[in-house]
């Protein structure tokens, strides 16, 4: 247990139950627990592997590979279609949290596979992104 991590979780509100219960769990993967970004974070090797982090309307943990993680309890959420990598799984409730425990679990352990395996994820290249159509056509106009 990180004494940063501590100190975050004493100065939480609304989200502590939730965030001490995904503290747990995530610890108990072996993965060393870190703060960063003001976040508890959960690292293998100084890889980033998943975050905790709460929101007004949920607390949710952050798979930085989420994108390759298999998902047969449909439990991941990308966060918007730009978003490639990551993927959350959100909760509103400690019940949620202990409700999928199990599932908390078994992708923290795929995710710990996925590192230790070097896998990344592919990612678009700029140009591969559709621009608004406006966008573009002030680009054209300024190049001409």
């Amino acid at each position: 247990m990180n004494p940063k991590v501590d100190a975050f979780m004493k100065r939480q509100g609304k989200w502590r139950t939730e965030f001490a219960k995904l503290r747990e769990l995530l610890l108990s993967t072996g993965l060393t627990e870190e703060l960063k970004w003001g976040q508890p974070c959960y690292t293998l090797d100084g890889k980033n592997v998943v975050l905790i982090h709460g929101f007004k309307e949920y607390c949710a943990i952050l798979f930085h590979k989420g994108a390759l993680l298999e998902d047969p309890k449909g439990a991941l959420i990308q966060q918007t279609k730009n978003v490639q990598s990551a993927r959350q799984i959100r909760f509103t409730s400690v019940q949620e949290v202990r409700k999928l425990e199990r599932t908390v679990k078994a992708y923290a352990k795929e995710a710990i596979a996925i590192e230790r395996a070097g896998l990344k994820v592919p990612l678009k290249k700029t140009e591969d992104f559709d621009l608004p159509e406006e966008f573009e056509s002030e680009l054209a106009a300024s190049t001409s």
